[in-house]
């Protein structure tokens, strides 16, 4: 099944009467079950189209399907009910709330889901153990290290079982130990059948995946298989 889907995606700003064009009639694929990078150097559109494609912002012109559903004529409701119930993101700097814990951090998706209490429970306890954070869940942000707030992050994002995960630049804060560390977790979500949509500058963190988009000044200028995933 085709998770994403875009057809002829444009998005300009307008400021001081100047446009400026940061995605280009861009048309995209994204079946379910991949993992995929976004490519390109900086103010090419990554972050723009992973904008758009994740529900977070409308396109100025063409349409962003999702689930097959044509996204636009979504009202901003069921918009933000897909992600809820489909999405998962993770930032490069965590978006963790400081006055929460860590387990009151990962339920928090819950909480927006009105699941109840016991089995919010439950979820919280299981994706702590599988991301190795269980011992720090009496702690708040500031007491973690990056490696463990990303670990949060990436927690908080998958405990309601998100059909698509998100994530811009998840290493860019953390040290090369860290960073790997992430992209294995992302890798073996992704082994368990959640598609991962990641946007990256790391060639190495790129090799995770199984397709390569790179962008160029709003345009896609290839989306090759990746040889080198595992």
């Amino acid at each position: 099944m085709k998770i994403i889907k875009t057809v002829n995606v444009e998005k300009i700003y307008t400021s001081f009467d100047v446009d400026t064009v940061a995605l280009n009639k861009v048309n995209l694929e994204i079946e379910q079950g991949e993992f995929v990078s976004i490519m390109g150097p900086s103010g090419c559109g990554k972050s723009t189209l992973l904008n758009l494609i994740s529900l977070m912002d409308l396109p100025t012109r063409g349409e962003v399907f999702f689930m097959e559903q044509s996204t636009s004529k979504m009202s901003d409701r069921k918009r933000a009910e897909f992600r809820r119930k489909y999405i998962g993101f993770v930032f490069q700097n965590f978006n963790l709330i400081e006055e929460l814990s860590v387990y009151e951090n990962i339920e928090l998706p819950l909480v927006y889901l009105r699941m109840p209490p016991s089995e919010r429970a439950q979820r919280v306890r299981a994706v702590m153990e599988r991301l190795d954070v269980a011992h720090k869940q009496r702690f708040f942000p500031m007491q973690l290290s990056g490696g463990h707030q990303q670990r949060v992050a990436v927690a908080r994002a998958i405990v309601a079982s998100p059909l698509v995960l998100f994530a811009d630049e998840p290493t860019g804060n953390l040290d090369s130990k860290h960073g790997q560390e992430v992209m294995e977790i992302l890798s073996e979500l992704n082994e368990a059948g959640t598609t991962v949509v990641m946007v990256t500058h790391s060639t190495a963190n790129a090799e995770f995946a199984n397709r390569i988009i790179q962008l160029f000044d709003g345009h896609i200028v290839t989306g090759k298989v990746n040889q080198y995933s595992f």
